[in-house]
């Protein structure tokens, strides 16, 4: 397994803080990713700590 250092990245946010008005911003979370769901095109992350949940999508142009 490849663990890669965080450098200057540091939390900005719990996943129970995120809400809409962050669409669009950058945003640190520190958790485990709890579900990942792939649907040909749109990848959806369940990003998990102890103060709640965050989903992230991806779409197909970001995944390379």
């Amino acid at each position: 397994m490849n663990v890669e250092p965080l450098g200057q990245l540091a939390r900005t946010h719990t996943c129970g803080q995120v809400t809409l008005a962050d669409v669009g911003r950058d945003v640190v979370l520190l958790g485990w990713v709890h579900r990942v769901r792939d649907l040909g095109g749109v990848m959806f992350f369940d990003i998990r700590d102890r103060h709640g949940l965050t989903q992230v999508v991806v779409r197909d142009a970001a995944l390379g």
